[in-house]
């Protein structure tokens, strides 16, 4: 699912909002998301999940194409843990 078909179908279920309000309320979380973040924040949703940032320290990789060694900087990741009740329902089938 794309972030636009996730506004279309939030605004398809809310007809009392118009899309370009849930298209504004959808971008806002991202955003706050995004920001927490890049704080060095975790932001957990409870049955949903947990988004957090795991640091990749610096190391010495390898070109596929040439072999040759690249130096590789150190940097942050997005890591996202599911939450128990996503878990079962995936598992569950349904």
């Amino acid at each position: 699912m794309t972030k636009s078909e996730l506004i279309a179908r939030l605004a398809a279920s809310n007809p009392h909002l118009y899309q370009r309000d849930v298209e504004r309320i959808v971008s806002t979380i991202f955003d706050e998301i995004t920001n927490a973040l890049a704080a060095g924040d975790r932001v957990e949703l409870r049955g949903f999940g947990a988004f957090s940032v795991k640091q990749r320290g610096a190391r010495t990789g390898r070109n596929p194409r040439t072999g040759e060694s690249v130096r590789v900087s150190e940097k942050f990741i997005p890591y996202f843990k599911t939450g128990k009740q996503l878990r079962e329902k995936l598992n569950s089938g349904g």
